[in-house]
């Protein structure tokens, strides 16, 4: 799946969004090694703490129907129906991406204009994992 068409899949996910409080909205495409894809949206709660992201919304959704590696992950997000031009995973999003994937893992973020491309390394650098637990 090329990343055009997966940034496509969270730009559909993020019409999904429950964002009453903040107006942001986040639609995630997560694409599993199975070549299945799995979207995700940002669901906001009146307590803030419940709130979860978008991209925990669709790892949360892969894990729980049993796949359990990823290639790349789609996130796009904007105030209102606007899509900035960025939006990068927050550091619990990003942790739970050290959970399951690799350092190449690939995180696309943008919108169709512009396209940027980073690894998990890049974004979480010197990472804690299961590794360290061993």
């Amino acid at each position: 799946m090329t990343d055009r068409a997966l940034m496509e899949r969270a730009i559909e996910a993020r019409k999904m969004s429950y964002s009453p409080y903040s107006g942001f909205k986040v639609g995630a495409a997560l694409l599993g090694k199975s070549g299945k894809v799995y979207t995700g949206c940002n669901v906001e709660n009146a307590a803030y703490t419940p709130t979860n992201c978008a991209e925990r919304t669709a790892f949360f959704k892969a894990v729980s129907e049993g796949e359990r590696e990823f290639v790349s992950i789609a996130i796009v997000g904007g105030r209102y129906e606007s899509i900035a031009d960025f939006c990068a995973p927050c550091g619990i999003c990003r942790q739970v991406m050290a959970e399951f994937c690799d350092k190449n893992f690939r995180i696309i973020m943008g919108n169709l204009d512009n396209i940027q491309v980073s690894t998990l390394e890049e974004l979480l650098p010197l990472s804690f994992g299961k590794n360290d637990l061993e």
